[in-house]
């Protein structure tokens, strides 16, 4: 069975590498896209089976990749979970309305974060 993939998509080198670190030690394969456009790009290209999401991002907005994604019907059913710095109280309601499975404050709990992906992941190990 392949690994799962997971995109990452956040503008801060260092918390792509945490994340890939921590994500590659718990079986998972990943990407990287470090901006709003080309995530969308990377998401067609490589079918993640899950994407984390930072909202505050350059080159297009989070919560505008959220939306682009939920309008496109081959990237629509692929979860998302948010993971940024942004105010929780004025973007967890709408990220989670647009189509997020899951949202969380920077920096996350690590044990928290790995079962939201497990959860959001159909069917996947580990």
């Amino acid at each position: 069975m392949d690994k799962p993939k997971i995109l990452i998509v956040d503008d801060d080198p260092d918390l792509q590498w945490a994340l890939k670190t921590r994500l590659r030690a718990n079986y998972y394969d990943t990407v990287q896209a470090s901006d709003g456009y080309s995530a969308i790009a990377v998401a067609q290209k490589e079918r993640p089976g899950l994407i984390i999401l930072d909202l505050g991002l350059p080159a297009g907005d989070g919560s505008v990749v959220l939306e682009r994604l939920q309008e496109s019907d081959t990237l629509s059913n692929i979860p998302v979970i948010v993971l940024t710095a942004r105010d929780a109280q004025l973007n967890k309601q709408k990220a989670l309305l647009a189509g997020a499975t899951a949202y969380f404050q920077k920096p996350a709990d690590n044990a928290e974060l790995l079962a939201a992906i497990r959860t959001s992941l159909p069917n996947t190990w580990p």
